[in-house]
């Protein structure tokens, strides 16, 4: 059926895969108005979609060679060359690959084809992965297997043909391999291929430095921040500074007020606070004091006479 409607067309070509499918949407729903009234009745005894999503992938496990990429399916496929050595859990969809690191997904990739007429292999490079690679080794770029697959643009491409043409190839090399470079470090991508385009229609090449400095990063005004440092005197007045020797006033206060004195009277029993009864508890040993702030008492007696010393 597919292929009767390609041969009605009378082209296999499109312009992107969307463009695919809606041509395959198109036909598949010109065969089922046909047989709309046989779906109807089919329709009533079809039982409810499951509550989840059924596995429309199929799982494979890939290595990441020290070529910074994978082989699945006669494709090549670049990763960046962090994962090299790692194996990574691909779910292999029908427009596109997902890539795992156990359970982490690292980056999605776009499912490739490879070639029909040939046994040669396909090949989906990201010129990201590889870019660091190629600023060390730019003549790699030369006899690259996969160059024609490495410009993201047109216009890359055309440069590149341009710029061999124009120059050496150690200098198309170095020079091509800046723009890629130029589009990775300023993400200016499209806007660097429209220049090129530019350059290029009007029978010029493409100059790197002058590129390089229209697509610089704009400069940013760093604020003057003046920090006032506080004296140090300030800290000696959040604290009370007491000079050696100074003799520090430890005496209680024992004078309950009536509130919370008959609140321990209550609680406790009658409690002595006269004068008399003050003096008289200090001939003993054994001195208890009341604590106004916690309502419960603190002994006092001199630690060298509980211990059998002399006070």
């Amino acid at each position: 059926m597919i292929e009767d409607e390609l041969l009605l067309r009378g082209s296999r070509d499109f312009a992107d895969l969307p463009a695919y499918r809606r041509f395959i949407d198109e036909v598949i729903g010109r065969r089922n108005a046909r047989n709309r009234k046989r779906i109807e009745v089919e329709r009533a005894a079809l039982k409810p979609l499951p509550a989840r999503r059924t596995a429309d992938y199929e799982e494979v496990r890939v290595v990441v060679t020290s070529s910074g990429g994978f082989i699945l399916r006669r494709v090549f496929y670049s990763v960046p060359s962090r994962l090299i050595g790692h194996r990574l859990n691909v779910h292999l969809y029908d427009d596109r690959l997902d890539c795992f690191l156990g359970a982490t997904a690292l980056l999605t990739l776009r499912r490739g084809r490879p070639p029909q007429s040939s046994s040669k292999r396909g090949h989906v490079v990201d010129y990201r992965h590889v870019i660091h690679a190629l600023r060390k080794k730019p003549m790699a770029l030369l006899n690259l297997v996969y160059r024609d697959q490495l410009f993201p643009r047109r216009a890359y491409a055309r440069a590149f043909a341009a710029l061999i043409a124009g120059h050496s190839e150690k200098q198309a090399c170095r020079a091509m391999v800046g723009l890629l470079a130029l589009a990775h470090e300023r993400a200016c991508e499209a806007e660097l291929a429209d220049a090129i385009d530019a350059v290029l229609n009007a029978g010029g090449l493409p100059d790197l430095n002058v590129l390089r400095d229209r697509f610089k990063p704009e400069r940013v005004v760093i604020p003057q921040v003046a920090v006032a440092l506080v004296p140090l005197a300030t800290y000696d007045e959040l604290a009370v500074v007491r000079a050696p020797g100074t003799t520090i006033d430890m005496t209680f206060n024992t004078t309950l007020d009536a509130t919370l004195e008959a609140t321990l009277e209550a609680k406790f029993g009658t409690h002595e606070t006269s004068a008399e009864a003050a003096a008289a508890d200090t001939k003993t040993a054994d001195t208890t004091t009341a604590d106004t702030t916690l309502g419960a008492t603190l002994d006092t007696t001199s630690t060298l006479v509980r211990d059998g010393g002399v006070a």
